[in-house]
């Protein structure tokens, strides 16, 4: 009996020799090594960038989305935005307590917020927006001192909002909108500083933030940012539906989890969360098709009947207002088609106006809206596909750079269709959201602008502000980011950031610029100090011409100047491209290498 049990158990003790010799093979790998470890066990699925991480490196340094302090070799900064990944957040990332910058937003993650993340003292930006995350918002954040950015918005997270984040007192920027957060907004401390922009789409939030008296049951007010006397008691009875539709699904979740366990990847993929039967849900209830000047030549129920075949084998893409599929019709005619899920019972009446305005935009340098798909739960826009993909894409994921003609056009393409939006357009339209991402290409590599899903659209005789906050961290613009108003010269900042992003192919919250304390303007403005602006382009690019990029960079810092007054027009930068940068003396080239 006992050889017998020594048969059994031999090949597991060779198993866990064979561990440690591959985790040994090299030197144990570093505390914090395990703990991402940890974070990438727990995750179900991805785009394949987590198995690049080895643990038998000695340290994680080297590891895709892992940026680390140089001398000391701890890990500072985890970028893992827009790679699709599926699963918890494992509370072993509490485990690296030099963590300053951790941004997993635009994936799929779901559960909770780990409250460990309460040990990473030395945290400044958690940037976790566009999961599916659920559950309280932990209290143990509050213990984040030095914390400046925390977004946390388009999640599912429930309960109210800890008290404990008033004492953030370096806090810049605060979003919790597009959650089911319920209560009072805490009014002491910081949290009394941001406007109602930080709060919607949580329809039961009140407090002086958002100008909504909190009340209880018997329908008196309570005091101002504190939960009103018997609310805990009447809060059950509000929301106990929610709570049992919150069990529910966490329960679900929970079962989900023991199947993937038992079974695999392969029963996620069928039962998991993912939107693989959104589409057809959402046109089997009812849906109609709306053509904008003929420019679907289609029927209806041809249209709807492609719609129901999309799954998620067919996403191309997704950003903070939704996923983006391929849709092929049967003459081989392509399209992209933007699932926008409604939000609220306004959602219809403002949709509908936009869309109809949206609709009548031609321009060549901005991507074409032909019709959408309109359904109980979602708008599904109809767009122009362009098979060059995004700016985005073109710069930092692909080996194939593009050359100094290349990115002077795609410039020249972007600042001519946000002119016309700015100068040309009736309503006029202020973006909001101009980033690489938002920038597609054509086969021509020709660039059109996209997603006006953000603007707010201006009639002719209205003050051209606006307060409703949108944007991308990076590219926004100091004052818009402090007081909420955009106007035309919000839109011309974040485009000189782009101009800056295209000429040095790096992302303008590049990890070596953080690891500095900077961003890409910050580098700019001490490569400026230092008079030598012309480091700022990619070693990597070909062709760069000297009187070409003088211009370039001259329109750029005027773009970026922190003074609104001292941008110029959309109008003017294209004019000073026409007749500075893309016509310089064609033998003036620039060596990116040279000293």
């Amino acid at each position: 009996m006992a050889i017998c049990s020594m048969r059994f158990q031999r090949p597991w003790l060779l198993y866990i020799l064979h561990l440690y010799i591959l985790v040994n093979k090299n030197g144990a790998i570093t505390p914090d090594g395990e703990a991402l470890l940890s974070f990438r066990s727990a995750i179900v699925s991805s785009d394949g960038i987590l198995p690049l991480w080895r643990p038998e490196d000695a340290d994680p340094c080297n590891w895709r989305g892992v940026t680390c302090d140089q001398k000391t070799k701890r890990v500072i900064y985890l970028s893992l935005k827009n790679h699709k990944l599926s699963g918890p957040i494992s509370p072993d990332l509490g485990k690296l307590e030099h963590l300053r910058v951790l941004a997993l937003y635009n994936n799929n993650f779901y559960g909770t917020i780990p409250s460990e993340l309460g040990n990473c003292t030395e945290l400044q930006e958690i940037f976790l927006q566009g999961n599916y995350l659920s559950g309280p918002i932990p209290s143990e954040l509050g213990n984040l001192t030095v914390l400046q950015n925390l977004d946390i918005s388009s999640n599912s997270l429930s309960g109210s909002i800890p008290s404990s984040l008033g004492k953030l007192n370096k806090l810049i920027t605060f979003n919790v909108s597009n959650n089911f957060l319920i209560g009072p907004i805490p009014s002491d401390g910081v949290l009394i500083n941001f406007a109602d922009n930080s709060f919607t789409g949580n329809r039961d939030l009140c407090g002086k933030q958002i100008n909504r008296t909190c009340r209880d049951d018997s329908g008196g007010s309570g005091t101002d940012g504190q939960p009103p006397s018997g609310q805990n008691q009447g809060g059950k009875k509000k929301y106990s539906g929610r709570l049992l539709i919150s069990t529910s699904a966490t329960i679900g979740a929970l079962l989900l989890v023991a199947l993937m366990c038992f079974w695999g990847c392969f029963l996620y993929k069928k039962f998991g969360k993912n939107e693989s039967n959104s589409i057809a849900m959402d046109v089997s209830g009812g849906a109609s098709i709306v053509m904008f000047h003929g420019d679907l030549p289609y029927s209806s129920k041809d249209i709807i009947k492609k719609l129901e075949t999309l799954t998620e084998e067919h996403v191309i893409g997704s950003g903070g207002f939704g996923t983006v599929y391929k849709l092929e019709m049967d003459d081989g005619s392509i399209f992209a088609l933007k699932r926008i899920v409604k939000m609220d019972d306004g959602f219809d009446r403002f949709f509908e106006r936009e869309l109809e305005i949206l609709g009548s935009i031609k321009h060549r340098y901005l991507v074409n809206l032909r019709g959408y798909c309109n359904s109980p739960t979602s708008k599904l826009l109809i767009y122009d596909f362009l098979s060059g993909g995004s700016l985005d894409e073109a710069l930092h994921e692909r080996s194939e750079q593009l050359d100094w003609d290349a990115r002077l056009t795609v410039i020249m393409g972007a600042a001519k269709g946000l002119a016309y939006l700015h100068h040309d357009c009736s309503p006029r339209i202020i973006h909001r959201d101009i980033k690489s991402s938002n920038i597609l290409l054509d086969g021509n590599l020709e660039a059109r602008v996209t997603d006006f899903g953000l603007a707010k659209l201006l009639g002719d005789g209205e003050s051209h502000i606006t307060t409703i906050v949108a944007g991308t961290f990076g590219y926004l613009a100091p004052e818009y980011m402090q007081s909420g108003r955009a106007t035309e010269k919000t839109d011309v900042y974040s485009f000189g950031v782009l101009v800056l992003e295209v000429l040095s192919g790096k992302r303008p919250t590049d990890a070596s610029f953080i690891e500095k304390g900077l961003n890409i303007v910050g580098w700019l403005n001490f490569l400026i100090t230092e008079n030598r602006p012309r480091e700022i382009v990619d070693p990597n690019c070909e062709g760069v011409q000297v009187e070409s990029l003088d211009a370039l960079l001259s329109v750029a810092i005027q773009c970026v100047s922190s003074s609104p007054e001292d941008r110029p027009t959309m109008h003017r930068v294209v004019q000073v491209l026409e007749s500075e940068v893309m016509t310089p003396c064609p033998s003036d080239f620039y060596d990116t290498n040279s000293d």
